[in-house]
């Protein structure tokens, strides 16, 4: 068998991407638009609502962002996640109206970057933004091709991996990881991209900048194939999917996967606040970006390797325990370096983390139920990201001090994760 590497990941990726016959290479050039877009919003946010004033304003604008953060998902869960799974063939419209509502969005936030207008704004980009989310989780399994064979001498196996030996996987952790790849190398340059127009333009030409992305994006999404008709999972009852949806493997993985997400916000305002109260400026912040995007590539690297030999479960495991290794190291050393350190080590354990889960919720859960699975499962880790976010915000504490409390949790969530669900198998 060949070998299978991050070399091999990539190609594939960029074979798919350019490879605009294909489901999954629409899929892709989707998914790139979509985070290019989503970058420059965040630059443009973080250079008007945070940066630009001062730390006790910044406090109550953060706030209020992150609380209409996790508001978007009470929308998308009780009302969007059913017509995602009732409207098969509309999914594809969906992901384009998400792009072009955005459109609009932009324009409309960068004329109101200094008014409380910004964040009704916001909310409604969220809505979008969340929607795009929810919507692509269900279109891999859809758009992914269950065999391809040697083009360039890569072949794929049945998960979407670049085959390195025979593999029983029949999930779709490459799929993601493809995407992934790609959405971690749009977000690198459209980053460095932002940065430029911010210094020029400020944070309205960024986001006009980010109108055009969108603009892209959704005509690129109303190109998406249609699901092919008698692919999706046959009709059952809401009693036999719910038994599904509670199937032993996804609610154990939901909550490590949660749990990540709290230790993820977390760590990122313990950073951008200690950076504030240290006056260390906007560079060590692209620092942090920057290395968790290399992070994301070394754990797509990883996982590129290791998939098929360990489960899907374990690798959401060790994301906990390494997570807890490097906090616990920085907690001894509490220095701008260590942060960034960490922040590229959040960088590994998302890129190895959340393809592993995806990939156990569409193993586990029936496709005609996936659409308010992946709203309900993005509700609950919108909602753990928002509750780690906040601690920081309103309560000042050091670096060591963050560092050793998600040192702690996550060496306990690994831990019980890893081992407990064994038991709750049995």
């Amino acid at each position: 068998m060949r070998r299978r590497g991050l070399r091999s990941l990539i190609w594939v990726a960029l074979r798919d991407l350019f490879d605009q016959s294909t489901g999954f290479g629409r899929l892709a050039a989707v998914h790139v638009g979509m985070m290019a877009g989503d970058t420059l919003v965040t630059v443009s946010l973080a250079g008007s609502l945070f940066f630009s004033v001062s730390p006790t304003e910044a406090k109550s604008k953060v706030l209020a962002y992150l609380l209409l953060t996790f508001a978007p998902f009470a929308v998308v869960s009780p009302l969007l996640g059913p017509l995602i799974d009732r409207s098969s063939q509309g999914r594809r419209i969906l992901v384009a109206v998400s792009a072009a509502v955005r459109i609009l969005l932009c324009w409309m936030m960068s004329r109101h970057l200094h008014s409380w207008l910004l964040f009704p704004e916001a909310f409604a980009l969220l809505v979008a933004s969340k929607l795009y989310v929810v919507t692509r989780g269900t279109l891999v399994p859809e758009m992914a091709r269950s065999n391809q064979f040697g083009v360039s001498g890569v072949d794929l196996d049945a998960a979407g991996w670049p085959v390195r030996r025979a593999s029983k996987d029949t999930g779709f952790a490459g799929f993601n990881a493809q995407l992934t790849l790609l959405g971690t190398g749009s977000a690198l340059v459209m980053g460095a991209f932002g940065a430029a127009i911010l210094k020029i333009f400020e944070a309205p030409g960024v986001l006009i900048a980010a109108s055009f992305v969108f603009t892209y994006t959704s005509l690129v999404a109303l190109r998406l194939h249609p699901p092919v008709r008698g692919s999706t999972a046959a009709a059952v009852s809401w009693h036999a999917l719910s038994a599904e949806i509670d199937h032993v493997e996804v609610s154990w993985g939901l909550v490590a996967m949660s749990l990540l997400r709290f230790a993820t916000g977390f760590l990122g305002f313990l950073l951008v606040f200690g950076l504030r109260h240290l006056n260390a400026g906007l560079g060590w912040y692209a620092a942090a970006l920057s290395a968790t995007g290399v992070g994301s590539l070394v754990g797509l690297s990883i996982v590129t390797k290791i998939h098929g030999q360990r489960a899907d479960a374990t690798l959401l495991a060790w994301s906990h325990l390494v997570l807890a290794l490097a906090t616990g190291f920085a907690a001894t050393r509490p220095s701008l370096g260590a942060q960034v350190m960490v922040a590229g080590v959040l960088g590994v354990v998302g890129a190895i983390a959340q393809p592993s889960f995806d990939s156990i919720t569409q193993q586990h859960v029936p496709l005609k139920a996936q659409g308010r699975t992946f709203a309900r499962f993005a509700v609950r880790q919108q909602l753990a990201w928002v509750l780690g976010s906040l601690i920081p915000v309103g309560v000042s504490m050091s670096f060591s001090a963050g560092d050793r409390l998600i040192a702690v949790t996550c060496l306990v969530v690994g831990l019980v994760y890893g081992l407990g669900r064994r038991f709750a198998k049995k």
